[in-house]
């Protein structure tokens, strides 16, 4: 069709050494394509994704623009921009493709272990980006301007992958329709938690048949009582972080029972507690535990070294609000982080894997997050996830899912290379930049 000879013209340049990478590279774009409604957008995908992958300090649309286009940079950086911040194409559709291409090639290491629930900071210097408020921003460690996305990622120990992801709209935002209309925020979209938009991210997860892992989540989204029970009643287990501050029943321990009724007044339904019994929070739990509780557990080798640190695990019940309940929570794991050399433990987990499941197992799954985290650090630096500088709502998620589709290549081209195997050529070769190439907004030299 006419579609194959403008991806024929619009096909970055390659080494020939890359030839098998370029045609699985070509390939997986065409996969892609289809679930972007129109065949002339099939150039544009493929030069957004080169760009993305080849090297190169900013990853914004002039600068790729250039790189996979030197020829006719004004014309490709038009047909970009109309790709990303234009066209109405579906994000979600576009990720489904994405998992079809390259979840085999995770799975090939090993089933899927695990669902990774994370957020993700962007700062920014301005007011008018969507979403843009001061808020907690990983990346900066504190409260900063800056956008934050929400994203699902399924994991094994071999790679991860982004299956869902959404801008996070602060309250101010979600409330001015004057902000929300000039951004493109959706007309039927309405302010919700990052915890409540993760257990979205997973029921639909669910729905389109992913397959299942324990849901992982740092303390951000593990405090949230909501959050754990929404997973729960889907009939997933999860390990999440928690606060020292949180509040348990120790081993053996639960609620007073509900009062019998004596007769006279309104009857008790609830469980209760008393000044003699009652919870406490889980540094002092850990505190409490004899020497002989812990164990030093190694859950992976790092660059240098095994990684390992000593471990409790102990069968505790959950205690926020329960007295409002007619029954006690069921008992679940807490996991403890105590490091040799600290003065008390640093890290906290609860969890809803089985009674049977061993203190080694506990800890692997909740250190399975270190691989988002180093997933999205190169998705971030080599892939350009922070670069779009657009400001409104459909371009910030198509860029990000081109992102996902671009890191996804990279993931499946990985699963081709045998570990003992000697590092490759890079998969693409960008044509040269003309001499005389300027960036808009830069002096004239002469």
């Amino acid at each position: 069709m006419h579609g194959d000879s403008r991806a024929r013209r619009g096909r970055v340049a390659r080494s020939s050494s890359s030839g098998d990478s370029e045609s699985r590279f070509a390939a997986y774009v065409e996969a892609l394509g289809v679930a972007l409604g129109h065949a002339d957008r099939i150039v544009p995908l493929r030069n957004y994704c080169a760009g993305l992958l080849l090297p190169g300090d900013r990853k914004s649309i002039e600068p790729m623009a250039a790189r996979v286009e030197p020829g006719r940079v004004q014309a490709a950086h038009q047909s970009l921009h109309h790709l990303i911040a234009k066209a109405d194409w579906s994000d979600a559709a576009v990720l489904a493709a994405i998992r079809a291409e390259v979840l085999p090639a995770i799975q090939q290491r090993g089933p899927i272990q695990a669902w990774i629930i994370d957020d993700t900071g962007f700062p920014k210097k301005g007011v008018h980006s969507v979403g843009v408020a001061r808020q907690y921003c990983g990346q900066l460690g504190k409260q900063e301007n800056c956008q934050v996305a929400v994203s699902l990622s399924v994991a094994n120990q071999h790679a991860s992958l982004p299956v869902a992801y959404r801008l996070y709209l602060p309250k101010v935002w979600a409330e001015d329709a004057a902000r929300r209309a000039k951004a493109g925020v959706p007309e039927d979209l309405r302010f919700a938690t990052k915890p409540q938009i993760a257990l979205e991210q997973i029921r639909h997860a669910q729905r389109d048949g992913i397959p299942p892992g324990t849901v992982l989540a740092d303390a951000g989204y593990g405090v949230d009582t909501d959050f754990r029970d929404g997973i729960t009643a889907l009939g997933l287990t999860y390990v999440v972080g928690i606060q020292s501050s949180a509040s348990l029943w120790p081993p053996g321990q639960e609620p007073l029972p509900v009062k019998p009724w004596s007769g006279r007044g309104r009857p008790t339904s609830r469980v209760g507690r008393s000044a003699d019994h009652k919870p406490v929070s889980a540094k002092d739990l850990a505190a409490s535990l004899p020497r002989d509780a812990w164990r030093r557990v190694t859950w992976r080798q790092g660059t240098n070294a095994p990684l390992s640190s000593r471990f409790a695990a102990i069968r505790v019940r959950p205690a926020h609000r329960d007295y409002n309940a007619a029954t006690p929570r069921p008992e679940e794991w807490c996991l403890v982080d105590w490091p040799t050399g600290e003065t008390e433990p640093t890290k906290f987990w609860l969890s809803t894997l089985p009674a049977t499941t061993s203190r080694t197992s506990l800890v692997r799954h909740a250190m399975l997050r270190w691989r988002i985290e180093r997933d999205y650090q190169e998705m971030k630096q080599a892939i350009g996830l922070g670069h779009y500088e657009g400001r409104g709502w459909r371009g910030f998620h198509h860029h990000a899912t081109l992102c996902i589709a671009a890191y996804g290549f990279l993931i499946a081209e990985r699963a081709t290379i045998p570990p003992s195997a000697e590092p490759r050529t890079p998969f693409l070769q960008a044509p040269g930049v003309p001499d005389n190439y300027r960036p808009r907004g830069t002096a004239d030299p002469a």
